[in-house]
């Protein structure tokens, strides 16, 4: 799975120069039985696997030997995945994902292994393989030389907690669907501003919360009350 993924796109060109590297590793390499078993029935009886402790500690005491890596268990108990979590990744020399699987993992690997569980989203996957390539795409784009422009990663949605502003490329005109005439006006000031107020009227309309967490200025503040004060009035209009 992580082959197919890893080795095509900007990840796999960045592994191909060595800006990163992802090492997978199978847990059952680090079961102790003949039958290489991971999992096993839950006490309390309920119905699914539980992932073992032994393999699981096993392999991450294998993996870290003298470093003091962050391990990360996939869960969807775990805090969500935003942008201020993987600028903190980023940071770090490396890290360890474990996937979590079945019914979850055993909570002696919670309590006394893991540095935190991390969940990409308020739904249930097949298994945490999915959700750790997402954190390893998302992480890498931080890392030095890996995306091209590194200043394009800075001014994305969510860097600035808004939604990132409508973009155009050619043609002008297509099909009377008009590019916004302020983006051919070489007024950069007034290109900023309206960059600014396009973003925070898709944040207000369809991530709300994420207004609730940021600490408006005073001009975004005005914008903000402008738009409101605009969608009343198309509202008016239309009744």
């Amino acid at each position: 799975m992580f082959e197919t993924v890893f080795s095509a796109g900007v990840v796999g060109r960045a592994i191909e120069k060595r800006l990163l590297s992802v090492n997978v590793h199978n847990l059952r390499d680090f079961a102790t039985d003949k039958h290489r078993q991971v999992d096993d029935r839950p006490f309390g009886g309920s119905p699914g696997m539980v992932l073992k402790p032994e393999p699981v500690f096993a392999a991450v005491e294998h993996i870290r030997a003298a470093t003091q890596t962050p391990v990360f268990l996939l869960s969807p108990r775990g805090r969500r995945f935003d942008t201020r979590m993987v600028e903190a990744m980023a940071g770090e020399s490396g890290m360890l994902l474990i996937c979590g699987r079945y019914e979850g993992v055993d909570e002696r690997v919670i309590q006394h292994l893991i540095t935190d569980e991390i969940s990409i989203g308020d739904y249930i996957l097949t298994g945490g393989e999915p959700a750790a390539m997402v954190i390893v795409d998302a992480v890498s784009r931080y890392v030095p030389g890996v995306v091209g422009k590194q200043e394009s990663v800075a001014s994305e949605s969510f860097s600035q907690e808004l939604l990132e502003h409508p973009q155009y490329t050619r043609p002008r005109d297509f099909r009377g669907m008009k590019v916004p005439e302020v983006l051919f006006s070489g007024n950069h000031e007034q290109i900023e501003k309206w960059r600014l107020k396009r973003s925070l009227e898709k944040t207000w309309r369809t991530r709300p919360d994420l207004l609730a967490q940021k600490s408006l200025t005073r001009e975004e503040q005005q914008m903000l009350a402008d738009i409101q004060d605009e969608t009343k009035g198309n509202t008016h209009e239309s009744h």
